[in-house]
């Protein structure tokens, strides 16, 4: 699925089943409560912190969960996705293209 694909399915899908887009305030709260799930799945799973009884373990579905909710956002503010990584991987490519290579951080590891 192609990002394009991904807003144009995000977009019929709240059409058919979510009657319309939450405010962008709502969904700004929604996505902030999701990245919050992501957070706990990942000091838990990756960190010290161990998981508590009956806790959510599914990476895969919080990340999904993430990606609609911003796929949301993008679409009701009328940002294409695609055009939108195409000039932040520019952005990152001219800014960063020997910055991570010199790090001796990354290198000593």
């Amino acid at each position: 699925m192609t990002i394009q694909e991904l807003q144009t399915q995000i977009d019929q899908w709240i059409q058919d089943y979510g009657v319309r887009y939450f405010s962008e305030l709502t969904n700004l709260g929604i996505l902030m409560e999701e990245v919050g799930e992501v957070a706990r799945i990942m000091t838990r799973q990756y960190g010290e912190q161990s998981f508590k009884a009956g806790d959510a373990q599914n990476l895969a579905d919080e990340l999904a969960d993430v990606l609609f909710v911003l796929t949301c956002i993008a679409n009701q503010t009328g940002i294409n996705l695609t055009q939108a990584m195409h000039r932040n991987l520019e952005k990152k490519t001219s800014r960063d293209k020997d910055r991570h290579k010199n790090n001796t951080k990354l290198l000593s590891s």
